[in-house]
């Protein structure tokens, strides 16, 4: 099928033009507040919903320069070690998911020094919220007909304006729907139906591990970004970056298994 004319400019006011990847952080923001300070009620009663409002304002800046540096660092490094300037125009798109995590795990540490909270408390709720902006993201990528998929003859594939004239797997959406509607059931329903919303860093944990598995997964099916390739002729970028999550999220677990059993003990 030919890929939708959707306009990826939601609407104007005056000369100022709203975009759908715009608001994509909006709402995922917005309803992954809302959703944090219900959780917050329920499980975690040292950490106020006064904490998440001054939490949100790291975050935000974890994830908007985290992200951005990462696409810098990870995606386009030459080109912007010429053109520095170009750094700072966020608006002509470049984020990294990646390089995201990392500023928010920075942002994270930070405020749990300052404020004497728990990380691992904090990251989890994060991680259980986290999937709802991502399932946002990737929608808006596909509005903007972005980061699609490899060519496919299978009936699913899509004629993307800038894909050329063959048909491509819309790997947006497969994330969108593994990245995040599959990984927040799975994250949430382990959190309120299991125990371990008394174990503080396991999903935090299993967040890294079934993030990186379906990232690692998906990229497949991916069109690898064009300054790039395939590095070493058969692993993307974020193939690559999502190893080490999927490790750290295996030590994390480990570690937070010997933290419980110390304590027992």
């Amino acid at each position: 099928m030919n890929f939708p004319a959707i306009d990826p400019i939601a609407f104007t006011i005056g000369p100022l033009a709203i975009r759908w990847y715009s608001l994509s952080y909006i709402f995922g923001i917005l309803i992954g507040l809302i959703f944090v300070n219900k959780v917050i009620i329920y499980y975690k009663n040292n950490i106020t919903k006064n904490d998440i409002y001054d939490l949100l304002n790291y975050l935000i800046i974890g994830i908007i320069i985290g992200g951005r540096f990462g696409y810098v660092l990870f995606y386009n490094l030459e080109f912007y070690f010429h053109n520095p300037v170009e750094i700072v125009k966020i608006w002509n798109g470049g984020m990294s998911f990646h390089g995201a995590i990392l500023g928010i795990i920075i942002s994270i540490s930070w405020f749990s020094f300052k404020n004497n909270k728990s990380f691992f408390d904090l990251t989890d709720i994060i991680c259980l919220a986290s999937p709802i902006g991502i399932f946002f993201g990737r929608i808006a990528n596909f509005i903007n007909g972005e980061l699609y998929g490899k060519i496919t003859s299978y009936t699913i594939g899509i004629i993307f304006p800038r894909g050329g004239n063959l048909p491509r797997h819309p790997s947006q959406l497969y994330e969108a729907f593994f990245e995040g509607l599959i990984l927040f059931i799975i994250l949430n329903c382990l959190f309120f139906f299991t125990k371990l919303k008394s174990k503080s860093g396991v999903i935090s944990g299993l967040f890294l591990i079934l993030y990186g598995s379906f990232r690692f997964s998906i990229e497949n099916f991916r069109e690898p970004d064009a300054q790039i390739g395939l590095l070493w002729n058969f692993l993307s970028m974020g193939q690559l970056l999502s190893i080490p999550m999927i490790a750290s999220g295996i030590v994390l677990l480990i570690y937070v298994k010997k933290l419980n059993e110390q304590q027992i003990n």
